[in-house]
């Protein structure tokens, strides 16, 4: 019987790892990377807007931190440095700014959205602001009601 139990134990540890989880952070996240931690129910990590103040009011990421460039190293002092950090800009160039400067600082998870703000409402990501029409569901990011629609969009 301890045989046949050992055997079994050893199938199962054979077996690759089905379980399906988002990709960590990379240098040059893509809308879909960061909706994808976010559904997953990821909390260690930050999403920072680097536009302006005003910019920022009017729409941005849901649950983005407001981190405009002339203020860019206060708001970092108050940051874990091995956190990760999703920066999104009004342009690439001060999305890469933004990075640098961060990177400067001591900090080594550092991803740049690709694309922005409008990359996340191309795919549909819950935003907040005063301009915004989008009103994300109490479901915005319940992994089990968002994963076959993120799939599903991923596709595209």
């Amino acid at each position: 019987m301890e045989n046949i139990q050992d055997a079994i134990k050893d199938a199962k540890e054979a077996l690759p790892d089905l379980t399906p989880t988002p990709q960590g952070l990379k240098a040059e996240s893509s809308a879909h990377d960061l909706k994808s931690r976010l559904e997953w129910g990821e909390p260690a990590l930050t999403i920072l807007d680097v536009r302006d103040r005003e910019s920022f009011n009017k729409g941005h990421i849901m649950g983005a931190m407001p981190a405009p460039m002339d203020r860019l190293a206060n708001v970092a002092q108050s940051l874990d440095q091995s956190r990760d950090i999703y920066l999104y800009g009004a342009t690439e160039d001060e999305t890469l700014q933004a990075a640098t400067q961060l990177k400067g600082a001591g900090f080594r998870n550092v991803a740049k959205l690709t694309g922005g703000l409008e990359a996340w409402r191309a795919i549909e990501g819950s935003t907040e602001g005063t301009e915004e029409i989008s009103h994300p569901g109490s479901d915005a990011y319940n992994v089990v009601s968002r994963l076959a629609h993120h799939q599903q969009s991923h596709q595209k």
